[in-house]
């Protein structure tokens, strides 16, 4: 091979290198597709149930009715915890809805950290936990 044609090999782009290039760009123009036409929608999550279940990173679960799940801080309101204790003499735990808002504080709602909620769940309206929540707004009504 001459040295002039080992220079223009040298001085052009490979196809390997093409082809590297267009699929960087490809991916880019994906990205950008993406973030600003199909992305993450700002609109809330609507649910078919009137209670969820959300569950935190740090263990806790709370029922409530969840607002503007997907958005910045969604907001949990009218908001239940179990609370468990172990009866010493049987040794056995009894479990108990708890309404929150009874605390020191009396907090009417949650702001929740988008980036702690593992997952949700809706809350059957056949379930243990909405028959109790049901048991406690009459409870509330007399």
């Amino acid at each position: 091979m001459s040295k002039r044609a080992a220079s223009n090999s040298n001085r052009g782009f490979s196809s390997t290198g093409v082809l590297a290039m267009s699929a960087v760009i490809l991916l880019l123009v994906a990205v950008v597709v993406w973030h600003f036409i199909i992305g993450p929608s700002d609109k809330p999550l609507k649910f078919d149930t009137s209670y969820q279940a959300v569950l935190l990173s740090n263990g806790s679960v709370y029922f409530g009715k969840l607002h503007d799940y997907g958005g910045r801080f969604p907001v949990l309101t009218d908001v239940f915890y179990i609370q468990s204790s172990v009866n010493p003499d049987t040794k056995q735990t009894v479990n108990v809805l708890v309404k929150r808002g009874k605390e020191l504080h009396a907090p009417d709602r949650m702001y929740l950290n988008p980036s702690q909620i593992i997952l949700v769940e809706p809350v059957g309206p056949n379930s243990k936990v909405m028959q109790l929540i049901l048991e406690q707004m009459e409870q509330k009504k007399q």
